[in-house]
């Protein structure tokens, strides 16, 4: 998502290492890997992401990522009103997964280019891109509920709740602090808590060493 905001800091970039040294040892050189990196907002999926990524690339295992946030159905500022007409709207059902998923089943099945929504926060807008994904060994799919993408071969979950993240959330200044938001964040919380029982890999609430 163009406008998005990442802020590394060190346990990020230990816990990817970790990740990195787990998936040499779990996947054969020249296969193709998928790996989702879910939890709730703020718990730190995009830097985590970004992380496990950059230092793929670095030891020249050529990595990409995607991000949930293209794939919502309305852009950032829209889906927010559509939330306040409804807030039972709030889940797996505001994302296409099923296009995040298959854009995974491509890039597994050797297809290239993917074709892939593309978020202009600032704009408020989506609009379309294509991605070349023939030369990457590893794809990254981030976000809120991709523990449910069923083309995943690695799953991990930041396993902390929206309480553990506020100071996260407020520097990435990307949601409005209102009553309204902590309803959304609470029902997020419902859905995302229960999606820990699928990860391979949980990263603890104080980003301690990966637990498998």
């Amino acid at each position: 998502m163009i406008g998005d905001k990442l802020i590394i800091e060190v346990h990020h970039t230990e816990r990817a290492a970790e990740i990195c040294n787990l998936l040499a040892e779990r996947f054969v050189p020249g296969e193709r890997c998928t790996v989702t990196v879910a939890g709730e907002s703020g718990a730190g999926k995009s830097e985590l992401a970004y992380e496990i990524y950059r230092l793929l690339n670095e030891r020249d295992t050529p990595a990409g990522v995607l991000q949930q946030d293209d794939y919502f159905v309305f852009p950032p500022k829209t889906n927010h009103e559509m939330r306040r007409l409804n807030l039972e709207q709030v889940g797996p059902y505001e994302v296409k997964l099923d296009f995040l998923d298959s854009n995974l089943r491509s890039f597994k099945r050797g297809e290239s280019p993917i074709y892939k929504p593309l978020v202009l926060f600032d704009k408020d807008q989506i609009t379309t891109e294509e991605m070349e994904v023939d030369h990457l060994a590893v794809l990254i799919a981030e976000g809120t509920y991709t523990s449910l993408l069923h083309f995943a071969d690695l799953r991990v979950f930041i396993d902390r709740d929206y309480h553990q993240t506020l100071a996260a959330r407020k520097r990435r200044a990307r949601d409005k602090f209102e009553p309204f938001m902590a309803d959304v964040l609470e029902r997020e919380h419902q859905v995302i808590a229960q999606h820990k029982a699928l990860a391979d890999i949980v990263v603890p609430p104080d980003f301690g060493p990966i637990q498998t």
